[in-house]
């Protein structure tokens, strides 16, 4: 069986300009939303077997992880515009296309144990990333709750994360065309504020020229490199504010002109946020974090600077409100506006996980690589509805572990990275070997870019493995949580191609029947 039909045949409308594309790419990567929820994961990172902070490399680490995202997109891109009839499929159809298109026979038995691999990575990484934001959700109403004396626990941030997921699946449920509007709605807002952020911050650096105060002594030091492990490190955990480029792909089924629209997509969707918003952002708040932002420890021992950043549950909104104060004491005010934003930027970054994942799911069950009822779409939204159900049960599931702590919280990023990994390190492979005996093969595009892509992504694979395997503390707990949902999912999905292999007499190096 072929890996998808035609988009045209999919059941789906093609009503996505390239506009459409783009910001449903866009509301994925949301910079609006992950400086705030994730500066605290990337504060709190530890060496291996230490407790120093790897954060002093942030900014770079961020660097090297965009690198490694431009390498990605580039490969997507080509994917994309020698393959528009991907349908929901993306990167799932890609692998196999990959070998298939091949003139000798031989290799088209490698096509359907391609796309499995590419579909257990796609599935890990855009399966959990869902629950991540979920968390972050939470974390952040919990913040705010507080900030108005209300106190709550653990428990109830769970019930949260567990509305919160039915609410995104319900709005995913609903259909394509709204998602579309919520997201370019909150790429201008999260946008706007984004900017108002990063001038509030500088100002707020350059006004106070006692460099002794803050953590970063110059501009200078915010942008280099002081370790490279640390550096690493980071970029394991940056990879989640970058993702989401890609995930327009997935939508060449609802575009009007996927052949010309969604590989321009993908790399627009990247330049607008990560090239510019991201670097912007992370320099912003790095270069204003100083003395002055103060906390207490998980020990309520007094904390300040990185310390501080590590230890709240919100240090944007801490520093926020530190520079909003200096401006006249407005800072509380400006807290509550820019968290309005985060929430609706972590909203639309959670739809467009769901919409990305759930589709990617529907090609593979249409393809019977998965159970036949997430491949229903539904009569009147033509959304595929039973896979938008089962993601809102997985995302709330894990949405509940990554408030337990911030380790648990890491420990799921990881994960969702670690699928990442293997998804863009499987795309940039299959970029090679379909390009390697086409007509238009180009060093540059098709050899170069993604080899450098793939031992990128290896790298921070192997750094993972190895903090999980030999490192100590925090951090190895961290990275063993990641290894092993990773490995959880690789049984569970191991078993079910061995079931469905006796059931339906297919090989997993054989030539899928009617495979063009």
């Amino acid at each position: 069986m072929a890996v998808e039909s035609p988009a045209n045949s999919t059941g789906m409308r093609p009503t996505l300009g390239l506009t459409g594309v783009t910001v449903n790419a866009m509301a994925l990567i949301a910079p609006g939303a992950f400086l705030w929820i994730t500066l605290q994961v990337q504060a709190a990172q530890t060496v291996p077997g230490g407790t120093a902070s790897t954060a002093l490399d942030m900014w770079p680490g961020i660097v090297f992880a965009l690198v490694l995202a431009f390498f990605t997109a580039l490969s997507y891109s080509e994917l994309a515009r020698v393959y528009p009839e991907a349908g929901t499929a993306s990167a799932y159809y890609f692998a196999e296309k990959a070998f298939m298109d091949k003139e000798e026979s031989r290799h088209h038995r490698w096509g359907r144990l391609a796309k499995l691999a590419t579909g257990w990575a796609a599935h890990l990484f855009y399966w959990v990333y869902p629950g991540v934001m979920v968390a972050f959700m939470a974390i952040l109403i919990q913040y705010l709750l507080g900030q108005f004396g209300l106190n709550i626990g653990t428990v109830p941030e769970m019930v949260i994360a567990v509305l919160f997921a039915v609410l995104v699946g319900y709005i995913a449920y609903r259909g394509v065309s709204g998602s579309t509007m919520t997201s370019l709605i909150i790429n201008v807002i999260q946008l706007t504020a984004l900017v108002l952020f990063s001038v509030g911050a500088i100002w707020y650096r350059l006004a106070n020229p006692d460099h002794t105060e803050f953590v970063w002594p110059s501009a200078s030091a915010v942008l280099f490199p002081k370790d490279l492990l640390n550096t690493l490190m980071q970029a394991t955990i940056a990879i989640l504010i970058l993702v989401g480029f890609e995930s327009c792909t997935a939508f060449a089924a609802e575009a009007k002109n996927p052949k010309r629209d969604v590989p321009r997509a993908v790399i627009i969707a990247l330049v607008i946020q990560g090239l510019f918003a991201y670097l912007i952002e992370y320099f912003a708040a790095n270069y204003s974090i100083g003395q002055s932002l103060a906390g207490t420890d998980a020990n309520n021992n007094p904390v300040t600077g990185l310390d501080a950043v590590a230890a709240s549950g919100a240090p944007m909104g801490d520093l926020i409100q530190v520079i909003g104060n200096s401006l006249g004491g407005i800072g509380f005010g400006l807290m509550v506006i820019t968290a309005i934003t985060v929430a609706l930027a972590i909203l639309g970054t959670t739809l467009s996980a769901m919409n990305t994942g759930v589709r990617i799911t529907f090609a593979m069950a249409q393809d019977a690589e998965m159970p036949e009822p997430l491949g229903l779409l539904h009569g009147g939204f033509l959304t595929p509805h039973m896979a938008v159900v089962a993601m809102v049960v997985v995302s709330a599931v894990i949405g509940v572990i990554g408030v337990i702590s911030v380790v648990t919280l890491t420990g799921i990023t990881l994960a969702s990275n670690f699928g990442t990994f293997v998804l863009y390190g499987l795309t940039c492979l299959w970029t090679i070997i379909a390009f390697a005996s086409r007509p238009d093969f180009n060093f540059v595009k098709h050899l170069l870019i993604p080899g450098l892509g793939l031992l990128a992504n290896v790298l921070l694979l192997v750094v993972i493995l190895g903090v999980g395997f030999i490192g100590g503390g925090d951090s190895q707990t961290e990275s063993l949580m990641a290894i092993g949902i990773a490995a959880l999912w690789l049984i569970a999905s191991v078993a079910y191609i061995v079931v469905n292999n006796r059931r339906t007499g297919r090989s997993l190096v054989a030539a899928p029947k009617g495979a063009s």
